[in-house]
């Protein structure tokens, strides 16, 4: 049985940026340039509902006398999340000027609704990268906007962030030890167990890794993980994250002679959650960082291997031109990385 079917909106390219999934209204939301769209599940092109959402010509010609070229002057749709069982939140690029809003989707079963609300729009910075072609994740959580992405115009700025009404928590400013030029891939909220006080949430990204002269070198695929609830830290850890640890993700083929083929470069996340959201299993997409050997690889792995990764023995070097091995010292009580409550 043949369940492909082809939408092309109006004729228009859509260069969709990002999209969501909604299985209780049956639809599909896609965010792409100057444009949302809701589609049915069963045949994408018929009952679709379109919201136009560009840029004024005042923006774009603002954003043309900073130096950038029309087409980057669009509103490119990079976040679209479920902010509450009723609104979807939106934001856009603006034409180098990030913008957020809400959109109404109505209660599960009512008649399909897709309105934009005007006077919910407000500034997406810290929300949304300015950069079209910038790379970004986020994901929702109890009305909080968990989110990684490059806070500033000239992507100098990567962060891992969380956003409420009243506060705003990110990674350490300028800590290459932290982040070193991170593409950021997607991210998942994840519970430990039944207290959701102790929920995790997880941000899978590259980043470069540096020699002991600080010297970039390979791309490596990390896991960075925060405690859903950290409410930062005191005096100069103030709105930062006091939980943040991150791991390595590794995929790879083993070879003849002990060689391995490895697959740094992550490309697409997928976290699959069955009856148990606890232990959903996390498939991703690599692809080679080699200039001789070009191939992709999925891999799969289990929830409880990657906790016993961040529950195993942290790295450590003496002196930067030091490898890396594991700390023998005592670990402080409370272990870093744990849930203080």
């Amino acid at each position: 049985m043949n369940r492909t079917w082809v939408f092309q909106g109006r004729g228009v390219p859509l260069q969709p940026q990002t999209m969501l999934l909604d299985e209780g209204h049956q639809r599909l939301y896609v965010g792409a340039k100057n444009a949302l769209f809701s589609l049915n599940l069963d045949r994408v092109s018929a009952h679709y509902r379109q919201i136009t959402w560009g840029s004024t010509e005042f923006q774009i010609e603002e954003c043309i006398m900073k130096g950038r070229e029309k087409p980057e002057c669009a509103n490119y749709i990079k976040v679209l999340q479920q902010y509450n069982q009723t609104h979807l939140l939106v934001c856009g690029t603006g034409a180098f000027n990030p913008i957020c809003a809400l959109v109404r989707v109505g209660h599960k079963g009512q008649e399909t609704m897709f309105a934009f609300e005007e006077e919910s729009v407000m500034s997406g910075k810290g929300r949304c990268p300015y950069d079209p072609n910038s790379s970004s994740m986020s994901t929702m959580c109890r009305g909080e906007l968990y989110i990684g992405l490059y806070t500033d115009y000239w992507e100098n700025d990567g962060a891992l962030c969380r956003l409420n009404n009243n506060t705003f928590t990110r990674t350490e400013r300028n800590d290459r030890q932290q982040l070193n030029e991170p593409k950021f891939v997607g991210s998942a909220v994840i519970p430990d167990n039944d207290d959701r006080d102790d929920d995790k949430v997880y941000f899978f990204f590259t980043e470069r890794e540096t020699d002991g002269e600080g010297v970039n070198r390979g791309v490596l695929t990390r896991i960075g993980r925060m405690c859903a609830n950290d409410q930062g830290g005191q005096r100069m850890l103030v709105n930062r994250w006091s939980s943040f640890l991150k791991t390595r993700l590794i995929c790879s083929v083993p070879g003849p002679n002990g060689i391995d083929t490895h697959f740094d470069d992550l490309e697409d996340v997928f976290v699959l959650t069955k009856k148990d959201e606890k232990n959903p299993e996390i498939f991703g997409l690599f692809s080679t960082t080699s200039t001789v050997f070009k191939g992709y690889a999925v891999c799969m792995y289990h929830m409880e291997d990657i906790r016993a990764g961040f529950n195993g023995p942290f790295a450590y070097r003496e002196r930067l031109e030091h490898h890396w091995t594991p700390y023998e010292g005592r670990v402080p009580y409370p272990r870093p990385g744990s849930v203080s409550l």
